[in-house]
Formats: structure tokens, C-alpha cells, sequence
């Protein structure tokens, strides 16, 4: 199980999250707010790339912060944008980020094998990453995420710029693998998240609105619609979507 405790983050003056608490369990939660609601502040804090004003984020009830290399090797993460070595193979990259999560040696060969399959890169992952389309640069660092079986994964915007084909198999597999994890999937396309999520993280102004189900969120916002339209209801007034 990850808690979140009271959690806040400021940069100065400006509050970027204000009191954020949950608890989340194995299953797939999306992540809803626009531009500046506070989702990366957020996510980077879950991953230890940031540090909180105050609060506190367990895992299994230990903080995050005293668990060291453990909590990195249950930890997958795919930042949006995240820069690539064009110089490196697929198959180069991987084996980088297996060495970074100390997965033994001996099972890295099969680890990249069973990501790639997963992604549907198997064909190229000896290419090097410059001859990449942006579509398949995303499926490589959806692998880098999962590679080592991590128990809690976090993805910003994982299926931003596949084709329609490859965001039903990455939603696939998420639903798949979120059997035994704890999965946040931080996305604008919201229809990608509305018939997986167990349940919608809702951040607004670095509060967290809400943390329900999506057709409760309908049920509230936009009867008779979808989350697309909760989305529209409840940030159509924000200068940044």
C-alpha cells in the first residue's frame, strides 16, 4: 500500500500542493488536473526526485525516504519528455536502466526480453534510438518502466503520441499488470484511463478534489457523459489545459 500523508510542497511563496492524503492499493489510478495543478510536483516527490515541505509518503507503512535502494527497486517510473541517447540501441538502454535498478545480471537478458514483447519492440530493439519514431521511443521508455517488475509504476502521459493500435495494447497491459500494482497514470487523454482506472486522483490548484471512482465523478459533474466531461466541468475555466 503507498499513503500519502499531508503532503506539501511549495516553491517559495506559491503552495503547489496543499495537504494531499490518500491510500492506494493495487489497481490502476488516474491522475486528472491541468498544466499546473500540481501532478509532476506530485509524482516527483513519489519517486524521490523531490522533497516535500511537510507530510510524509509510505510504503507498506516505512516513509519512502528512510528505504533507500529497496523502495527504488519496487519503483518504475516514466517521466513525460524524458530524454533518450540517440546513440544507443534500444536493447543498450535498457540494459542502462536494468543496471541502475541493480537487477541481477543474470536476468537482465530475459527482463529486456519480456519488456520488449510487452511494448511491441521486439523488432527493433537492436536499432539505435535516433531511428526511433516518437511512437516508438514512448513504447521504449514504457519498457524502461516496467523492466525489473516493479511493484508501484508511475507514467506521465503514456500513451501521448501512439497510434490508435498501440494505446489499446498499452492500455492492455496496464490493466494486466495492475493486478498485483499499485499503477498512477498521469494523462490529458482522459478517455485512455476512464473504463481502467480503479480510481481518478482529481488535482486542482494543488488540492486533491477528489479521489473516486469515474462514474461517480460523471454521476457529480456530467450526468449522461463521461470523464471527458467531468474534465471540461471541472477545469473549462483554467488558462492551461
Amino acid at each position: 500500500m503507498l499513503e500519502i500523508k499531508d503532503l506539501c510542497k511549495s516553491y517559495g511563496s506559491k503552495k503547489v500542493l496543499k495537504n494531499i492524503s490518500c491510500k492506494l492499493s493495487n489497481g490502476v489510478y488516474g491522475l486528472l488536473g491541468p498544466n499546473g495543478a500540481g501532478k509532476s510536483t506530485l509524482m516527483n516527490i513519489i519517486t524521490t526526485n523531490l522533497k516535500a515541505n511537510s507530510g510524509s509518503i509510505l510504503w507498506d507503512g516505512k516513509e519512502i525516504t528512510k528505504l533507500g535502494n529497496d523502495y527504488r527497486s519496487i519503483l518504475g517510473y516514466m517521466p513525460q519528455g524524458q530524454g533518450l541517447y540517440n546513440g544507443f540501441t534500444g536493447y543498450m538502454f535498457l540494459n542502462y536502466i536494468a543496471v541502475l535498478k541493480d537487477i541481477p545480471k543474470n536476468l537482465v537478458k530475459d527482463e529486456i526480453k519480456r519488456v520488449t514483447e510487452a511494448v511491441n519492440l521486439t523488432d527493433n530493439i537492436n536499432k539505435k534510438i535516433g531511428t526511433y519514431s516518437g511512437g516508438m521511443k514512448q513504447r521504449l521508455l514504457i519498457a524502461s518502466a516496467i523492466i525489473g517488475n516493479p511493484k508501484l509504476i508511475i507514467f506521465d502521459e503514456p500513451t501521448a503520441g501512439l497510434d490508435p493500435k498501440e494505446r489499446v495494447r498499452v492500455k492492455k497491459m496496464l490493466s494486466a499488470l495492475s493486478k498485483d500494482k499499485i499503477i498512477i497514470v498521469a494523462t490529458h487523454i482522459v478517455p485512455d484511463i476512464e473504463n481502467m482506472a480503479k480510481n481518478i486522483l482529481v488535482l486542482k490548484d494543488g488540492v486533491l478534489l477528489k479521489e473516486t471512482k469515474a462514474d461517480k465523478l460523471i454521476e457529480q459533474y456530467a450526468p449522461n457523459g463521461n470523464l471527458e466531461d467531468v474534465y471540461m466541468s471541472i477545469f473549462a475555466s483554467e488558462d492551461k489545459v
